[in-house]
């Protein structure tokens, strides 16, 4: 009898899969030298982030494969080599692929999108807080796949952090429109995807026009 594995798609991969749901992820490249890294740091007007690219690394900032902020070619081959010692000192026997390389996305309001299979109800779509507060306040709410625009448009009333969503202090309002588009797309990819166990995005980086998948974790049914 076969028993189905679970495995993490390596993130450059989940990428793409969330891209050809129309979900937009910063300009990137799979690097696999320092050099590498100097090339795309040299090419971006913009500082860069590099994210350690490792089947063995879930949580990539603890084990200090996340370094933002890199301006500048000489910078970028230096971080890169300092990160790939230091993960392989926090996560001995680690098999390092390289690094992903993107463009620092700007500052914004910072939310989770999710899928999940679950046992009874089946292809779920999670929306909550993201970023550091989703743990902190796990303010997140559920629906049952498909979703229709009404049905996201209800996921962005329930959560407890809603008030965020329309400007706070000062701060300008998100755009719902991309946040129910994001949320409709997840709620697609459950339904398309059936190896797909479970999808994580967070943070969701949403601006008043448009939003950015700043990381994206893909567990799939082998």
């Amino acid at each position: 009898m076969n028993i189905a594995t679970r495995q993490m798609m390596e993130e450059p991969a989940a990428i793409q899969l969330i891209q050809k749901y129309g979900l937009k992820y910063p300009d990137h490249c799979w690097v696999t030298s320092a050099e590498e890294a100097a090339e795309f740091a040299a090419a971006s007007n913009d500082p860069i982030v590099l994210k350690i690219i490792s089947p063995q690394v879930i949580h990539k900032s603890d084990a200090g494969g996340v370094i933002t902020g890199i301006v500048g070619a000489e910078t970028a081959a230096r971080q890169f080599r300092e990160m790939i010692e230091k993960v392989k000192r926090t996560t001995p026997g680690a098999e390092i692929k390289g690094a992903l390389a993107c463009r620092q996305a700007e500052p914004g309001l910072e939310l989770i999108i999710g899928g999940l299979r679950d046992s009874v109800f089946g292809p779920t779509v999670m929306f909550g807080l993201g970023g550091i507060f989703t743990e902190v306040f796990k303010d997140v709410t559920f629906r049952i796949a498909p979703l229709d625009r009404i049905d996201a448009e209800e996921m962005l009333d329930e959560i407890k952090g809603r008030i965020l969503l329309d400007g706070y202090r000062g701060q300008p309002a998100v755009d719902r429109n991309a946040l129910a588009e994001a949320l409709l797309a997840v709620g697609n990819i459950m339904l398309a995807e059936d190896d797909v166990e479970e999808l994580d995005l967070n943070p969701v980086r949403v601006y008043p026009a448009g939003l950015l998948v700043l990381d994206a974790r893909v567990i799939k049914k082998y």
